[in-house]
């Protein structure tokens, strides 16, 4: 799940982390009124779940609040990567006399939380990993042990040469790896971490990406999220129970459980195809969650051909057949589906669907390759 702008600076000020707040407007009118409070030259930022605002124009410097208003109003609706925006955040314009980049991100390889910060920081740190990968400093946090105080100060003299600022970096790298921890954060980050004319060290932006299998225990942070910065299949997904991922191919999937949904995709890109998405039913799954699944997948354009491959084991295979039944009746599909099913209730499910008109596969080989063969067929027509 991610976050706004303005709810992960929420974070870090309840650690304790200095950063100029700001407020947030969905109307050019209340960002004239929210600059008027703040006085003097105002930021306004698109709040939107995607990176690069600032080169999309979705970041602008305002010196009154009528000009808040009317860059507010260029911001308000604009499209960044897909998605529009529909709040702004205002915050107090800052002095600054550098840009430094901290973040935390969960790492497979390490398995680990492993700190990346770089003196090199601000909006162009993407470019800097790509050019001057050795301006970044790693380190890896010992789950056992947590972040420890030496190496904080350790990473804060790889940015900072001033002994005041390296300290005052070092309290918030550890605050931060707090608000990372107590979030529940794959990732979380200060971009850019600034220092003043004045020497003081303070973040102007922060992202968290959060964990969604830690939400289920903190509902303080599943509130925050905001269902309108989220894909609709993705949404519908959620509500119905289902785990469901887009992706850019067109032969949609159907699965009972993640690591045979893994397979299923592996399978298709094996025989020349490309999944459209991972889509999960899981393991107990009712007709309901089928004709759901078949809601969201029909909703893609893109897809051209729909697979289902399941395993009874849990899951009851005639429970899937009835669902593809009732989800022809209620819905206008109109590409067409393969189904492979086995295990629990097969003959009882294989019957439902031949009473329905459906030929159901058990070969999992032979139903992926067919279904691919299908979506290029449909593809060069």
């Amino acid at each position: 799940m991610n976050i706004h702008e303005y709810q992960a600076k929420e974070l870090l000020v309840a650690q304790g982390i200095p950063v100029p707040m700001g407020e947030v407007a969905t109307t050019p009118e209340e960002a004239e009124a929210i600059a008027r409070r703040l006085g003097g030259a105002v930021v306004i930022k698109a709040q939107v779940h995607a990176g690069g605002r600032g080169k999309a124009g979705g970041v602008k410097l305002a010196r009154t609040p009528e000009e808040a208003k009317e860059k507010a109003g260029a911001i308000l609706g604009m499209q960044i990567k897909g998605l529009t925006v529909h709040k702004v955040l205002i915050a107090p314009a800052e002095d600054i006399a550098s840009e430094a980049y901290v973040g935390i991100i969960l790492d497979r390889a390490s398995k680990a939380p492993v700190w990346m910060v770089s003196a090199a920081g601000g909006v162009d740190i993407e470019e800097v990993a790509v050019t001057d990968p050795e301006k970044i400093t790693k380190l890896a946090v010992d789950p056992r042990f947590g972040f420890l105080p030496h190496q904080a100060y350790l990473l804060a003299t790889k940015l900072y040469s001033d002994v005041k600022q390296q300290r005052a970096a070092a309290q918030i790298l550890l605050k931060l790896y707090r608000a990372f921890v107590e979030a529940g954060a794959s990732l979380a980050e200060i971009n850019p971490l600034i220092t003043t004319p004045a020497g003081d060290v303070k973040a102007i932006d922060a992202k968290f990406n959060i964990d969604d299998n830690e939400l289920f225990r903190k509902p303080e942070i599943e509130a925050l999220r905001d269902e309108s910065s989220d894909p609709e299949a993705e949404v519908m997904a959620r509500d119905a129970g289902l785990t469901f991922i887009k992706l850019d191919g067109n032969v949609g999937c159907v699965v009972n459980g993640a690591g045979l949904a893994m397979a299923t995709m592996d399978l298709v890109k094996y025989y020349g195809g490309e999944p459209a998405n991972f889509l999960d039913i899981g393991g107990s799954s009712n007709p309901e969650k089928v004709v759901n699944a078949l809601r969201i997948i029909t909703g893609d354009p893109a897809v051209k051909v729909i697979l289902f491959n399941i395993f009874g084991g849990i899951t009851r295979t005639d429970d899937v057949a009835n669902g593809i039944v009732t989800a022809m009746k209620q819905i206008d599909i109109s590409v067409p589906i393969v189904i492979r099913l086995t295990g629990t209730n097969e003959e009882i499910a294989v019957k439902i669907l031949a009473d329905a008109g459906f030929t159901a596969l058990t070969d999992m080989d032979e139903a992926v390759e067919k279904a691919v063969q299908m979506a290029k067929g449909a593809g060069a027509s």
